[in-house]
């Protein structure tokens, strides 16, 4: 079955850099598209960025844009998260998760998410 594992959080201050990682299996990896997604507390999920199966285009939301960087490992079925430059606000248990190129359908189970705290 589709198993989405995001590792790679933690605490750091703010103006400080995390990378995390999210391992996929259950699935063609290399076909879908990938999905960073955040949740802060008493906040609805947001869509932090995306990047299509070949990795030839990539998306941010305007919050994180210039200081995030997502990328993919196809031959480890792996998809990154890097993350420069952070704010309080980026505060939020982080997602992962992968659409389909041509029904546009995103997995209905999500992981366990990574935890990011930014604060001094």
């Amino acid at each position: 079955q589709v198993q989405l594992v995001e590792s790679g959080g933690g605490l750091v201050q703010p103006g400080g850099s995390l990378r995390l990682s999210c391992a996929a299996s259950g699935f063609t990896f290399s076909s879908y598209t990938m999905l960073w997604y955040r949740q802060a507390p008493g906040k609805e999920r947001e869509l932090v960025a995306f990047i299509t199966s070949a990795g030839g285009s990539t998306n941010y939301a305007d919050s994180v844009k210039g200081r995030f960087t997502i990328s993919r490992d196809n031959a480890k079925n792996t998809v990154y998260l890097q993350m420069n430059s952070l704010k309080p606000e980026d505060t939020a248990v982080y997602y992962c998760n992968a659409r389909n190129p041509v029904t546009l359908a995103e997995f209905g189970s999500w992981g366990q998410g990574t935890q990011v705290t930014v604060s001094s």
